[in-house]
């Protein structure tokens, strides 16, 4: 049975966001949420009462806040909300982003913040249990005020309107998904349609998404530096404890720490390690990787301060506010305009991400390409070939590497410094976060094949090594490529198939988990 999730008025946990997104679990309302989000819905309810107008209850939107939107209308105006915001285009994007754009809406409902209904909270909480994903399309956001076309596309889901996918991935109508699971759209009413639809629930997904994702690839990483410091004969060296500790950044220790693991008891290693060897210096590629690999740990664990940050929010506008600062007491509330659903403290950290994600594959392109120069790797074939000239070898797996990292560097170009306005020049400043989020995850999927081509051309080379013996870390992955199908050095054939094996051992932790049952847990 796949897990299951409460949302409650805390926040959620990164476990609880990747159980939802990628391994289906359903989605329960805590007893607090549902307390929260009926004593905030009687705030909404005499609001939309009084005679005096309350923004985003009984007014338009945006630079139509000024229109006072008499009773008789507000069923309405909710419903165009929804349905004029619901204008994305543009590709699909993936069930797990959509999932997660639902679970992190359903946290903030929960919050008592947003003064929906319990039923209408209730729904987006079954929708997520029976697998029903609302289409959601590429383009639509500029990530202030929130993800809005995004999440107007799940919200259109809640009133039996647009397209989804059901459990099985199939393409239909809403109403009849809804119908099929036994459940019944609801009518928005006051304030509804617009707390449906104003957070940055979008971005912040696909944030904690990708820091799950680098923090596997970073220690992925930290292995493939280690097997191509063994495979060129580098030094472990300079990895010692000693010298990180004079220059304290907590991300290169762990990373120098790692390499050193896996290193442990290397033959290849040993091999050169007494007073005959003539290397003075490994290159940078090599001898720097803590360094690099470290500054990409700290940016990811800054990313997740931020991401922490924002799991704890209760992101809409306007939102409800008790005269106590808190939800309880039975104290008078009130609705109050804000600007938290600007984007920008998640976009800048997803564009920093980029940039780590960029970096971190260009030193591991840099590596691998030191394997197949013949004048630098140290008595290897020239691009580790059977028959040099009758055979290429790895060389177009290298361009291939290069081909991506340049794609890499383009991609960690900032989407968060640009702006562009819109709503008549009312929302005049915004954060294009979840531009930032879309071309991050391209970036992750990026370096995941860099690295992976960086093992695959290790494996190779320390295979070309023996009868030196690798350490056992990375002999444990070599075997695993090896018993995956990626085959060892030998005459040309196809390589596609291999790199695409390679990739999904990394994708899948399967490289980090082979070193890690032999070695333990890396940092």
């Amino acid at each position: 049975m796949p897990p299951s999730v409460t949302v409650d008025i805390g926040p959620l946990s990164f476990a609880d966001v990747v159980a939802v997104t990628r391994d289906a679990a359903a989605v329960n309302l805590g007893d607090d949420a549902v307390d929260a989000i009926v004593r905030a819905r009687r705030v909404v309810e005499d609001l939309a009462a009084a005679a005096t107008p309350s923004y985003g209850v009984s007014t338009g939107f945006g630079a139509l806040a000024t229109r006072h939107i008499p009773a008789a209308l507000r069923e309405q105006l909710q419903r165009s909300l929804v349905r004029s915001h619901a204008a994305g285009s543009g590709p699909e994007v993936e069930r797990e982003v959509v999932r997660g754009l639902m679970l992190l809406r359903l946290s903030t409902l929960a919050t008592g913040r947003t003064g929906v209904r319990l039923e209408t909270a209730q729904l987006l909480a079954d929708l997520l249990t029976h697998g029903i994903t609302p289409v959601v399309h590429e383009y639509g956001s500029l990530g202030c005020s929130g993800d809005l076309a995004p999440l107007s596309h799940c919200a259109l889901a809640l009133m039996g309107e647009g397209q989804v996918r059901d459990a099985a991935g199939t393409l239909l109508p809403a109403a009849e998904a809804l119908a099929a699971a036994g459940l019944e759209p609801v009518e928005l009413g006051a304030k509804e349609g617009l707390a449906l639809i104003n957070g940055t629930d979008g971005m912040l997904g696909m944030l904690v998404l990708a820091i799950e994702d680098l923090r596997r690839l970073l220690r992925t990483a930290d292995v493939a530096a280690a097997m191509s410091v063994e495979g060129q004969l580098g030094t472990d060296r300079v990895f010692a404890p000693e010298l990180q500790a004079i220059r304290p950044h907590p991300g290169q220790a762990l990373s120098a720490a790692n390499l050193t693991a896996v290193l442990r008891d290397s033959g290849v290693v040993a091999s050169h390690r007494g007073p005959d060897c003539n290397r003075v210096q490994d290159a940078y590629s090599l001898r720097c990787a803590p360094q690099v690999h470290g500054a990409a740990r700290d940016t990811v664990e800054h990313a997740a301060l931020v991401a922490g940050r924002e799991l704890a929010s209760a992101v809409d506008n306007p939102v409800v506010i008790f005269a106590a600062g808190v939800l309880g007491g039975g104290a008078p509330g009130r609705v109050e305009s804000n600007g938290n659903f600007h984007g920008a403290p998640v976009a800048y950290v997803l564009d920093f991400l980029a940039i780590v994600a960029a970096d971190v594959a260009s030193m591991s392109e840099r590596r691998t390409d030191r394997f197949l120069d013949r004048a630098r790797n140290h008595g290897l074939p020239p691009f580790l070939a059977h028959d040099p000239g009758v055979d290429s070898g790895l060389m177009i797996a290298q361009y291939t590497q290069a081909a991506i990292v340049s794609e890499l560097k383009r991609l960690a170009v900032p989407a968060s410094v640009d702006s562009i306005p819109s709503s008549a020049m009312q929302e005049d400043h915004v954060s294009m976060g979840w531009s930032a989020a879309r071309k991050l995850r391209r970036s992750v999927d990026g370096l995941t094949r860099v690295v992976a081509i960086e093992v695959l051309t290790a494996a190779r080379a320390l295979d070309l090594r023996r009868p030196l013996e690798p350490s056992p870390a990375t002999a444990a992955v070599i075997d695993l490529l090896r018993a995956a199908g990626v085959e060892g050095p030998g005459p040309d054939r196809h390589l596609s198939p291999e790199i695409e094996t390679a990739v999904g051992l990394v994708a899948s932790g399967a490289v980090l988990s082979a070193v890690e049952h032999v070695i333990g847990e890396l940092s």
